[in-house]
């Protein structure tokens, strides 16, 4: 738990919402425009998209400890490299490592690492985890947003490259076991009526998971929330300017961000143990598509607060409902295959969201009409959600476990 939280905090140098920060100084000191570096982020983010499946496959094979130990060296080597950017196709490789690195491999092994190990409470435990990780990714832009005034953006991409070697690797190496236990295969006890958190009969392939509804519905809920969310980040500062906040007060919406993100994990960690995953998809959905309009009609005072709030849960909730969904669905052997598959797509996604909100923004006076078609995303995962049915515990075409 330790290992993956830490982990999890340490994907933000990664992580869009800490990237929000350096993107206005990196547009003054490079000489670039805003659709520029949409662009080079939009390649970047492609980039991690391509490597997710390969690393599931890896997690399946050697584990989650290994894996750890090998992204973590690698994630903040990258980073410290990347302080010596000067020109666009260097910044297009930075953000290739960077997005690869930490938005895509360290997250997905950190959060599949709590899925694997624990067994009991599975929902609880990823919520926890989940709840103290996003809590750093969250708070990172305000404390990197001073270091960048004081340091510089160079000095801070150094910085978190050493804490990343400081903390992961050895957490990795030290704290988590060699071998993770074998999953217990008696009914789960029942909970309101139901078998609550209770593993399939027979683990799912990845190429059987695709066959289903619910894997889709879970997949395009989280590509929502990750396209949608990481274009309202990545242009946060203009957004935001755009409502009449500052940089400083646009940033300041991390807290409650922060704040909303630890409920959300918590909250969505304990009803996933109890209550079915139709409808908490359906909820997150509801709050993202209230968040994406929120951002084009706020004024600083509380309806910036709600922004911040509505965000966070959203962008958290989600996170912790996939890591358990699919655990539930599927069971654990292939785990690794079919969450990096999700992986994929959403960091396929995220790559599109900045581009797709800076076009939206060239073509007309304000973000609203952009912020308007977003709404559709969360809206068609709302109506999947209504229809889709819980995969039965054996794969078709599987014969059931004696």
């Amino acid at each position: 738990m330790i290992t993956a939280s830490v982990a999890l905090a340490l994907t933000a140098p990664g992580q869009t919402a800490a990237m929000s920060v350096f993107i206005d100084p990196l547009i003054r000191e490079l000489g670039i425009s805003r659709t520029v570096v949409s662009t080079a982020y939009m390649f970047g983010s492609l980039s991690g998209a391509l490597v997710m499946p390969f690393l599931g496959r890896l997690i399946d094979r050697h584990g989650p400890r290994r894996v750890m130990i090998a992204i973590g060296a690698c994630f903040g080597a990258i980073l410290i490299v990347a302080s010596g950017v000067t020109e666009v196709f260097g910044l297009t490789a930075a953000f290739i490592g960077l997005r690869v690195g930490g938005q895509g491999a360290l997250n997905l092994v950190a959060t599949t690492t709590v899925a694997i190990y624990v067994h009991r409470r599975r929902g609880f435990a990823i919520g926890l985890s989940s709840a103290i990780g996003t809590a750093g990714i969250s708070l990172a832009p305000v404390l990197l947003e001073r270091l960048i005034v004081e340091l510089g953006w160079r000095e801070v991409w150094v910085l978190e490259g050493v804490v990343v070697l400081a903390l992961v690797v050895p957490l990795a190496l030290f704290l988590l076991p060699k071998v993770p236990p074998d999953p217990p295969r008696e009914p789960a006890p029942e909970l309101g009526g139901k078998r609550a958190a209770q593993l399939p009969e027979v683990d799912w392939t990845l190429r059987e998971a695709l066959r289903t509804g619910m894997f889709w519905t879970v997949a395009g809920g989280v590509g929502a929330c990750s396209l949608v969310g990481t274009a309202l980040t990545f242009h946060l500062v203009s957004l935001l300017g755009e409502r009449g906040l500052s940089p400083a007060e646009a940033a300041a919406t991390f807290i409650p961000q922060t704040l909303a993100g630890l409920i959300a994990s918590f909250a969505l960690g304990w009803a996933a143990d109890h209550i079915g995953d139709r409808l908490l998809i359906i909820s997150t959905m509801v709050v993202l598509a209230g968040a994406t309009l929120g951002a084009g009609w706020l004024h600083p005072g509380w309806t910036t607060v709600a922004y911040g709030l509505a965000l966070g849960t959203c962008m958290n909730g989600v996170r912790t409902l996939e890591a358990v969904a699919f655990p539930r669905c599927f069971g654990l052997r292939h785990l690794g295959s079919i969450r990096g598959a999700v992986h994929s797509m959403t960091v396929g996604a995220s790559s599109l969201g900045p581009l797709a909100l800076a076009l939206g923004r060239s073509m007309a006076d304000s973000y609203r009409p952009a912020l308007l078609v977003l709404c559709l995303l969360p809206a068609a995962v709302m109506l999947a959600g209504a229809i889709v049915e819980h995969p039965p515990p054996v794969p078709p075409g599987r014969p059931p476990v004696a």
